[in-house]
C-alpha cells in the first residue's frame, strides 16, 4: 500500500460542512426594533445635513417599529441596510402635528414618516424603486385606502414621479421648515365598488 493512500486527507471545508450559509444579494423586508439602530444612524445622516432636523428620534423610530413593523420596508445588500421606509396608521384626511408620533391602529391611511437611503448607494434610482415596491406591499393591505406624507417643496417632483398628487401646504411646521403634503391612492373608486357587496 502506498503511502499516498493510507493517508486520511481532510475534506474541503464546502464538503464537510453540508450547505453554507450565503447573505441574498439583496433582500426587502419589514423592519423589526433590532433594526433601529441602523435606521437612526442612515436617517440621521440624510436629514440633519439638509434640513438640520430628523422626521423620527432614535425612540420614536424604535415606537413605530414596535407598534407598527408591518408599515415598514428596508432594503438589504448583503445583510447591510441600504434604504428604509417607515409608516405608521393615520385617521384623519390631513396630517396633524400629532401624525409626527401616533399610530392610530384603526386608521386606513399610511403616513409615511421617512424615506431614507444610506449615503453610499445614493443617486442609483434605490429610493424610487423601494417607495414603489412599499406603495405595492401596501396593495397587498386590506385596511390601506391611501398614503400620505409631507415633504419639503424640492422633494415634490421625485415623490411625483411615483404617482404621488399635492394635497396642498402642510399644517405642519418644523422650526423655520414648511412641507408640502402629498397623497397616493392605494385603494380607488373601483375597488370599493368591486368589493363592496353591491
Amino acid at each position: 500500500m502506498s503511502l499516498v493512500s493510507s493517508m486520511s486527507f481532510p475534506k474541503p471545508l464546502h464538503m464537510s460542512r453540508g450547505r453554507r450559509h450565503t447573505l441574498p444579494a439583496s433582500e426587502f423586508r419589514n423592519l423589526s426594533p433590532e433594526d433601529a439602530i441602523s435606521v437612526f444612524e442612515i436617517e440621521r445622516e440624510a436629514f440633519i445635513s439638509v434640513s438640520g432636523e430628523c422626521p423620527l428620534l432614535l425612540d420614536e423610530v424604535r415606537q413605530f417599529l414596535t407598534l407598527c413593523p408591518e408599515l415598514s420596508l428596508g432594503w438589504f445588500e448583503e445583510g447591510r441596510l441600504v434604504a428604509f421606509i417607515i409608516g405608521s396608521l393615520w385617521d384623519s384626511e390631513r396630517l396633524t402635528m400629532d401624525a409626527l408620533t401616533l399610530h392610530k391602529p384603526h386608521g386606513s391611511t399610511v403616513h409615511i414618516h421617512v424615506l431614507a437611503v444610506h449615503r453610499t448607494f445614493r443617486q442609483q434610482g434605490k429610493g424610487s424603486i423601494l417607495m414603489w415596491r412599499y406603495l405595492q406591499y401596501l396593495r397587498c393591505l386590506p385596511y390601506v385606502r391611501r398614503a400620505v406624507l409631507m415633504c419639503e417643496d424640492f422633494l415634490v417632483p421625485f415623490y411625483q414621479k411615483s404617482g404621488f398628487k399635492v394635497q396642498g401646504p402642510s399644517q405642519i411646521t418644523v422650526g423655520p421648515l414648511t412641507f408640502i403634503e402629498m397623497f397616493y391612492p392605494v385603494r380607488g373608486h373601483a375597488y370599493m365598488r368591486r368589493n363592496s357587496g353591491y
